[in-house]
């Protein structure tokens, strides 16, 4: 936190300049954030509190409603990570809805690292649709296309972290993206989109996604685009599905610190406060035999939890920070929904939608 009052004096600056220029013009420059120092980051996902606060759902806090980056802010979390979808259909996760929350979390004293899915929807390790928009595009064009709303999303938004792709293990924008398949044609779309970042804004950290934390598939994703300009290398761990030894979690971002020269986060993690649930919808961790021995799943476990994950990532040799995923994903659709929230019980407040001494685990120490 050294010199916060000049990197916030910094910053108003920018973002006087940035508010008075045109984003109308592809010609007109965009004003760098300021540069994201290697200060420890501890950020929050929270792509769905837009369409949560629109349905009326209140949070609190020590018994008084709390807009939920105050409470996030006041608890030191110093960054928030927000999902970006090209099309979507109800608009939610899209351009304009993201624009405004970035703007928000601004306003509100925090960096904004946008991660861009590439899709219209959900992308990760086993889904990676192209957008519907450039589905019968060449390859020369889907790149051009590529470039071209990376830069939009640069100039618009104008982040401090943009992450090229959702958990990317077997590439994106398939099938012309696809790791295996097409590993030349996956390789360069990483490579216009980090073109386009760099082009616009040089000092944005850019950060490349894998899910998971097991040894050999990490060294051999991070092997396969090691020619991409990207600085940070982010990692999902939930255990539910990447194991529950923490041990792993440690020697994997030493080995690839280490290895291929990055700074390391834990790019989404969480876990359950109970293993009850609050609507119909079917969680997502529900048994005890998913949770990591020595965390139950009560509020103190789920903060013992994500603090030993804090202090795995601090104690490293190239970890940079860790982003808790999902934390305000409450059944906001009422307690009878089926389609409602699979994470309710992973959120950062419990089923009266009551902060949660999670929270405590974003402050300095």
């Amino acid at each position: 936190m050294k010199r916060i009052i000049t990197l916030l004096s910094l910053s108003a600056i920018l973002s006087i300049q940035f508010a008075c220029s045109s984003s109308d013009s592809p010609e007109t420059p965009v004003v760098d954030p300021p540069a994201v120092t290697d200060d420890f980051i501890r950020a929050a996902d929270i792509s769905s509190l837009p369409q949560i606060e629109a349905a009326g759902t209140v949070f609190t806090n020590n018994g008084k409603a709390e807009n939920m980056l105050t409470t996030l802010k006041n608890a030191g979390c110093n960054t928030i990570r927000i999902r970006l979808w090209k099309n979507p259909a109800g608009g939610y996760s899209g351009l304009t809805e993201v624009k405004a929350l970035a703007a928000r979390v601004k306003q509100a004293g925090l960096k904004v690292w946008i991660t861009v899915h590439y899709s219209d929807s959900w992308a990760d390790p086993g889904t990676q649709t192209i957008p519907a928009e450039w589905k019968n595009l060449s390859f020369a064009d889907l790149k051009t296309a590529v470039a071209n709303y990376t830069s939009t999303i640069i100039t618009e938004i104008n982040p401090d972290i943009i992450q090229i792709g959702n958990e990317i293990n077997i590439g994106l924008l398939w099938p012309q993206g696809h790791l295996i398949n097409n590993e030349a044609q996956c390789i360069d779309l990483l490579k216009t989109a980090s073109a386009a970042v760099r082009s616009k804004a040089p000092k944005t950290k850019i950060m490349i996604h894998y899910a998971g934390v097991k040894a050999s598939d990490t060294d051999w994703f991070f092997n396969k685009v090691k020619s991409v300009d990207y600085d940070y290398i982010g990692l999902s761990y939930y255990p539910v599905w990447h194991g529950t030894d923490l041990a792993v979690v440690k020697s994997t971002i030493n080995n690839l610190g280490t290895k291929f020269n990055k700074k390391v986060l834990i790019a989404e993690t969480a876990y359950p406060f109970t293993l009850e649930y609050n609507d119909w919808t079917n969680n997502i961790v529900g048994l005890a035999n998913q949770l990591v021995p020595g965390y139950p799943a009560t509020p103190e476990g789920q903060k013992s939890f994500i603090l030993a994950i804090k202090d795995i990532v601090k104690t490293s040799n190239s970890g940079i920070g860790f982003a808790y995923w999902g934390g305000e994903w409450v059944s906001f659709k009422g307690n009878q929904a089926t389609d409602g929230s699979t994470f309710e019980n992973q959120a950062l407040y419990d089923f009266t939608n009551k902060a949660l001494p999670v929270f405590q685990v974003f402050s300095l120490n």
